[in-house]
């Protein structure tokens, strides 16, 4: 391969550039989804609900839109402009009564109450599109902009509009910032000034191949359309970075820069099949969640870091020769010092760092427990509260003290007096301030027939009836899952086939669903890195003590975050958990070879692993450092907190690795020495009477 690299560089970089060209328009056509509830299992009652909910009413997105000192006849007006709205599908407000002449007033109380508070009223609104469509996005959008005063939409739609205007805004600053930090990084840490431009150009195609590529999945989340760029650039600069100094020290022995670069390419293969293959093995884990955000940025890292490999060994070979005068003439000093007297010290200090590792366990699992249980849920909580759809979201807690709204369907063949005393016994429900459904509507002064045209359609259909349950109760509680527990006994009581849908149910889905993939993603990874890592070291003892290096560093991660107060994001721990374990372990695996490389050639364990030390800081603090580069910036800039999180942990995570990997690693090879002999391939030659 590395002849045919070298024999055809030309045409490597001409294919390229051609497949750049697709790419551009792969990486426009896909669509991104911005509602994380869309990733919950098909087969969830709640998803199901949603379904029939649009395929029965024509109704996916509902919002609640707040007016200000309007009397009912503007009202009316402003309903019959929402009404026009484009895939605006039913509006329901006390205007569209007054204007059929059923004065608001004879409402019953308890209706009339709950969505009139001095000069505010609430107007209803359905959408036949879903709450993450274009369409639904293009329509609230031409809500706010109807009227000259200040109307509030609010909801998940309101929610997602608001979401999908930041993250468009931030997306290219997030690759900028990474970018040119990463870059920053490795001028001064490398040895030439033109190579990271050169990295940074091959894995850059490497990354638009993977952005383009993504159009045969239709859509991603804007999750992975923000992360993935930066993950990518993050973890793959080691192959990179490898080659290169591969291809130096093969260029210093042959002076020919072909022959150097065709040894280095088949030395970079060797070398990073192995640590590629736990990268990738750390993002499959995230493809066993149920919860199909992980399959979804599990697949798109996964081949990412696929088309890393590639890029290192074709594209960046290319690239070196084509630019092998203008390199010579760029060479500088690192600023890395020579770890040898550090290594001796973190060597003889080995007892003691021993301790310490097994010390910080406890206290740490304990913090990684307790971070993994204050998670948060509510989406809307990551994102600034200044926004339009929160200010509307308190607007109607505080106004109106409604914070969701439940979507119910019933069997329309219900009869009306299990109908009526259904909604009594839901009437009763913790929390609950009203249901509103026909019988409610209807309440004993308003027949059925003075009812507006398409009232009635509203909320019964030929297979179901529709009916809102309004709660005071915050998404993602206590009191808001006992609430959806009890709603769903009475439910079932009167109608096994009745559904509860809407936002709070999906949300009450998406934590039991997650809890679960925690668990199951966790143990995934850990098997299958496991097993890749005693493929490449021959060793069944290697595996677990590099392993538990790294999950020792997760847990310090993900705890500090406990010990800081801080409250991460419900997907955090799950994708940091993965990510970190698939990306850092390299660096224990970069250790751990050469150290049983050196007790094969004749050093005794304290020296061997001193040498694997000194030898294997330096790749460490620069992979580190460009990881920590490449997303400490974007964790600092982001607005929307399930990003921000994200990256910071991974900075964090980055930091602590190249912290932890090189002080407790090294004792605990010396510690297991004659175990790690006994039990990996090559080594048993290693007798009594060889070096201890």
């Amino acid at each position: 391969m590395g002849r045919f690299v070298v024999k055809y560089r030309k045409w490597i970089l001409i294919v390229t550039l051609l497949l750049l060209i697709p790419s551009v328009i792969g990486f426009f056509a896909t669509r991104v989804n911005y509602d994380m509830l869309n990733y919950l299992p098909s087969e969830t009652d709640t998803v199901i609900g949603q379904n029939e909910l649009l395929e029965n009413f024509g109704k996916g997105a509902f919002s609640m839109v707040i007016t200000e000192d309007l009397p009912f006849a503007e009202q009316a007006k402003l309903e019959e402009k929402i009404r026009d709205v484009e895939h605006v599908d039913t509006v329901l407000g006390l205007g569209s009564l007054e204007e059929v002449g059923i004065p608001p007033e004879i409402l019953p109380d308890e209706i009339y109450e709950k969505v009139v508070k001095g000069d505010e009223s609430i107007i209803a609104v359905f959408f036949d599109t879903g709450s993450s469509a274009d369409e639904t996005v293009t329509a609230v959008k031409e809500i706010r902009e109807l009227i000259d005063r200040h109307i509030y939409v609010s909801g998940m739609s309101a929610f997602i509009t608001d979401l999908r205007e930041l993250s468009e805004k931030e997306e290219v600053f997030y690759v900028v910032i990474a970018v040119v930090l990463a870059l920053i990084v490795m001028l001064v840490l490398l040895d030439n000034w033109l190579i990271p431009v050169l990295f940074l150009a091959s894995i850059g195609a490497m990354i638009l191949i993977n952005m383009g590529t993504n159009v045969i999945f239709g859509e991603i989340s804007y999750i992975t359309k923000a992360l993935s760029a930066i993950l990518q650039l993050a973890v793959t600069m080691d192959y990179s970075i490898f080659l290169w100094h591969s291809y130096r020290e093969y260029l210093e022995r042959k002076k020919d820069p072909e022959i150097a670069m065709e040894k280095a390419i088949k030395a970079t293969l060797r070398s990073v099949v192995g640590s590629s293959a736990t990268t990738v093995a750390g993002f499959i884990a995230l493809c066993f969640m149920s919860f199909t955000l992980g399959i979804d940025l599990g697949l798109v890292m996964a081949k990412g870091v696929i088309l890393g490999v590639l890029g290192a060994v074709t594209v960046l070979p290319a690239l070196i020769l084509t630019f092998d005068k203008a390199l010579q003439k760029c060479d500088h000093k690192s600023i890395l010092p020579s770890f040898r007297h550090v290594s001796s010290k973190i060597v003889k200090f080995d007892p003691v760092l021993l301790v310490i590792f097994i010390a910080i366990i406890p206290p740490f699992l304990y913090a990684y427990q307790k971070a993994n249980e204050n998670v948060y849920y509510t989406l809307s909580d990551g994102l600034p509260q200044t926004m339009d759809f929160a200010v509307a979201n308190k607007k109607l807690e505080k106004d109106f003290g409604l914070s969701n709204v439940h979507m119910i369907l019933s069997d329309a063949g219900l009869s009306q007096a299990k109908a009526t005393a259904m909604t009594d016994e839901l009437k009763e429900v913790n929390g609950i301030k009203t249901v509103l459904n026909l019988e409610s509507l209807l309440g004993e002064n308003v027949p059925v027939e003075m009812l507006p045209e398409g009232v009635a359609e509203v909320l019964k259909s030929d297979k179901w009836e529709m009916s809102l349950a309004i709660s005071e109760y915050s998404t993602a509680t206590d009191e808001m899952a006992e609430q959806i527990n009890q709603i769903n006994e009475i439910l079932k009581k009167y109608d096994k086939s009745a559904l509860l849908v809407g936002e709070v149910a999906l949300t009450q889905d998406m934590i039991e669903v997650t809890a679960t993939d925690f668990a199951v993603v966790n143990s995934v990874s850990i098997v299958v890195i496991f097993v890749i890592i005693l493929i490449v070291t021959g060793s069944l003892s290697l595996p677990v003590i590099l392993i538990a290096v790294i999950e020792t560093t997760i847990f310090v991660n993900i705890g500090l975050s406990y010990f800081m107060g801080q409250s991460l994001a419900f997907i955090a721990p799950i994708c940091i958990s993965t990510i970190q374990l698939g990306a850092t372990v390299d660096y224990a695996i970069l250790m751990t070879t050469r150290y049983k490389g050196e007790r094969l050639g004749g050093l005794d364990k304290k020296d061997a692993a001193r040498v694997a030390l000194e030898t294997s800081i330096p790749s460490i603090i620069v992979s580190g450092a460009v990881l920590f580069a490449a997303t400490v910036g974007v964790a600092m800039y982001s607005q929307a907190d399930m990003i921000s999180s994200l990256t910071m942990l991974m900075a964090r995570g980055a930091v602590l690795s190249v912290i932890t990997v090189p002080l407790f690693l090294p004792p605990l090879l010396v510690l297991a020495d004659p175990l790690i002999i006994r039990t990996t391939l090559g080594m048993k030659k290693l007798t009594k009477g060889s070096k201890k």
